[in-house]
């Protein structure tokens, strides 16, 4: 079960933010804020964060890459490569995701799927499979053209993904590296300015403005936070999270259960129970109160698993989410039918 609240019923108002677009996704899926969040807009180098998913995705790390000198001439931000130095896939993911290297964004491309072209293909594919139905790539590096467009709620849906990965936390959350003598520290300043940052990737042109992909994770809860065109995006992100995790908890609703008399059964009575996991996120000051709607009886024979009914959370009078309950035990008849006298073989 997860719950969806909005904003507007949060136990604290959300802040303002600097950003265009904005979304704020717990790790249920759930979007606990958002601002112009389907909008499409250019995204700049975050698109870093798709381009990292399908190198890890169909590559060994420890693969050799070879670096050619036009990988070298891409404009924009760059990890510097040198051609015909030894790169494995690892070191250039470091530089993509650390010093958003557009160099290493193309040289991966081409390692992975032969071309730039046919990199692009697989990125919108992934796209696609991802739900990211409001995104577009036209490159692997970011830099704008006309179809090249992502949302706040898109890129959020792909962080919460790539965060799964475990390889792709860990390369996204290193603070520095040192590939081929040349040093490179991440540019996402979260990481140390945001209490419980992992993972991010920054993002800027004239055209895109500042954007920020990132992740937090406080006492085992996880959220993203996408902002695209935030002057501010430090703080966006920072005083989003504060908010995030004071206006919002996540409730284990336990393991309820729900006794149903049964006629003619081998029992007397049978339990039902949730279908399905019984957790959601709501905000941090509301009661919360659960109703069963069960008959009042049911007859023998039962099977297990079978829907017996459903249970829904309400918050302050209004239900917020539901689940149905269904049968824990196969319940017989007491007695099992006995042929007529008229159908006995004599």
């Amino acid at each position: 079960m997860a719950g969806l609240c909005p904003a507007a019923e949060a136990a604290y108002p959300a802040p303002g933010v600097s950003a265009e677009s904005c979304a704020v996704v717990f790790q249920d899926g759930s979007c606990v804020y958002e601002k112009n969040a389907d909008e499409r807009r250019l995204i700049a180098s975050t698109t870093k964060i798709m381009t990292a998913l399908l190198c890890i995705e169909n590559c060994s790390l420890d693969e050799h890459v070879e670096v050619r000198a036009k990988h070298c001439l891409v404009e924009g931000s760059a990890m510097y490569l040198k051609a015909d130095y030894d790169y494995t896939v690892r070191e250039l993911l470091l530089g993509l995701l650390l010093a958003s290297g557009n160099d290493a964004a193309l040289a991966l491309a081409e390692h992975v799927s032969g071309s730039e072209r046919a990199f692009v293909r697989m990125m919108n594919s992934r796209a696609k499979e991802l739900g990211m139905s409001d995104t577009c790539f036209a490159n692997p590096h970011g830099l704008d053209e006309a179809q090249h467009y992502s949302t706040a709620r898109d890129m959020a849906r792909l962080m919460l993904f790539c965060m799964d990965n475990e390889c792709f936390r860990e390369l996204c959350g290193t603070r520095s590296a040192s590939i081929n003598g040349e040093y490179y520290v991440n540019h996402n300043k979260l990481l140390d300015r945001c209490y419980g940052c992992v993972a991010g990737k920054t993002g800027y042109t004239m055209a895109a403005g500042r954007c920020l992909v990132s992740c937090c994770e406080r006492d085992g809860l996880r959220y993203v936070c996408v902002t695209l065109s935030a002057p501010d995006d430090w703080n966006d992100h920072i005083a989003l999270y504060d908010w995030a995790y004071a206006a919002f908890s996540y409730r284990d609703l336990g393991s309820v259960s729900f006794e149903v008399p049964v006629i003619s059964g081998s029992a007397e009575s049978v339990k039902a129970v949730p279908g399905e996991k019984l957790c959601m996120l709501v905000p941090s000051d509301k009661e919360i109160e659960l109703r069963a709607e069960l008959p009042l009886f049911v007859f023998a024979p039962i099977n297990s698993g079978e829907t017996a009914g459903e249970i829904c959370v309400i918050i302050e009078g209004k239900t917020v989410a539901a689940c149905p309950l269904v049968y824990d035990a196969d319940i017989a008849l007491a007695y099992p039918c006995i042929k007529s006298t008229s159908e006995v073989s004599l």
